[in-house]
Formats: C-alpha cells, sequence, structure tokens
C-alpha cells in the first residue's frame, strides 16, 4: 500500500507541532491555503532575487513581516478575568523570582524525562504526547548560573533559539543586568524551569500549588514568568 499523500494543511501544521518544528514558521500553523501558498509563492521569488545580487535581507524582512501580519490577529484563548496580585512594595524592594516553562536544566543535572539519559531534542519532539500525559517535573536553576552552562530540551517547540542565546526565554543574564543597574531588589537564589507541554489541568490544581509554596518558603516575593 502506498503512504497516503501528505496534505497541505498538514504541511503548515507540521512546522507548530509536529516533523518540521521550527518557531520561525509556527505561524504557517494559522494561515489559510490561499495565504500560505503566497506566502511561499513570494518568498522563492525573493530568494531567486537574492540569488542573483546576493541581498538576503528582503527574504528576513518577508518572513518577519509575515509573522508579525499573522501573530497580530486575535490569540484563540479569550479570558475574561485572570488571577491579579498587586505587589507589596515596588521591586527594588522585592526578593524576584524566576520560573519558565522552556525546559532549561543546568548541564549535569539533566531532569532525565522517563528515565532517559541524554534524551535528544529530536526523541523529545517526537514523544511529546507522552509528555502532555506526564507531570512537570521542576528543575533548581542557580541564579547565578553561567547562561553557556544551560542546556534545552523540550517536546513542544524548536529549541534552537533558546540554545543559541537562553535569554530568549530564560533571562539569568537580562535580571542580573537590571539588578546591577538598581532597578531590582534582591535576586532569589535559585530560578527554575520546567517543560511546559504537560498535564495542564494537574499542573494548575495539584501541581503549581506545591511548588508555590516551597516559593514562599525560600522568602521569595514576586516570580517573572515566562511561558513558551
Amino acid at each position: 500500500m502506498e503512504d497516503t499523500p501528505e496534505s497541505f494543511e498538514a504541511f503548515k501544521k507540521s512546522f507548530y507541532y509536529g516533523s518540521r518544528s521550527d518557531m520561525n514558521f509556527k505561524f504557517l500553523a494559522d494561515m489559510s491555503d490561499e495565504e500560505a501558498g503566497a506566502f511561499f509563492q513570494k518568498l522563492l521569488w525573493k530568494m531567486g532575487d537574492a540569488l542573483n545580487d546576493g541581498d538576503f535581507s528582503r527574504v528576513t524582512e518577508h518572513i518577519i513581516r509575515a509573522q508579525a501580519r499573522v501573530y497580530n490577529q486575535p490569540g484563540r484563548f479569550v479570558y475574561e478575568d485572570a488571577p491579579f496580585c498587586t505587589l507589596r512594595a515596588p521591586l527594588t524592594q522585592l526578593r524576584l523570582g524566576l520560573m519558565s516553562s522552556s525546559g532549561h536544566f543546568v548541564e549535569g543535572d539533566d531532569p532525565q524525562p522517563f528515565g532517559i539519559e541524554n534524551m535528544s531534542q529530536q526523541e523529545a519532539e517526537a514523544r511529546i504526547m507522552d509528555f502532555i500525559k506526564t507531570d512537570a517535573q521542576l528543575s533548581t536553576i542557580p541564579m547565578n548560573t553561567p547562561t553557556g552552562k544551560l542546556r534545552t530540551r523540550h517536546g513542544g517547540y524548536d529549541v534552537r533559539g533558546s540554545q543559541a542565546d537562553p535569554n530568549t526565554n530564560f533571562p539569568l543574564d537580562r535580571l542580573r543586568e537590571l539588578q546591577a543597574e538598581g532597578a531590582l531588589g534582591e535576586l532569589a537564589e535559585n530560578a527554575y524551569s520546567f517543560i511546559g507541554a504537560t498535564s495542564q489541568l494537574k499542573l494548575r490544581n495539584q501541581i503549581a500549588p506545591v511548588w508555590l509554596e516551597q516559593f514562599k518558603a525560600e522568602g521569595i516575593d514576586a516570580l517573572l514568568l515566562v511561558p513558551v
């Protein structure tokens, strides 16, 4: 039996979650077939022109314009209200922590999802459905960790940008810079990260409250949350 040809719709979505996971092109999943077709046609034209004159800036501009146009549309989820808590003091007088759902961990302290040592990013992406069914696992990252010692693995997104610069979604350097400038008070001893592709209801109702008590016990007054 011949394999079923991949539909254009499946092709577009594969950049969001799937075999072609790519943060630069995940916006394709939210384009209509007509919009995506026009995008690729113009992209090929601009690449052809760039091959002739060596100016690839028009290719970059075309991709960025498409990203901005799609991401400027109304989101999939609308919330009429949300939890809100005012800060009891300015940030310069608080102990600030950091937590991201980016999947970072310190080199040598691999959380070993599913008990697998040195799991590759490719395998993590292939097991996205397993991650979604598994409890979130919190990695503790000392706030003074050099970003060169950070590693990233996540089944739910293309981590190349995060690997190139961890500050894109785990901004340790930026927080330390702000503290040095006097814009922030004390930084917590530890920062935290976990793989956000997990059971969301269990995370919200059972796991996050336990984490919250841990953060309170560590004297953290406020958390910078970086969702991925």
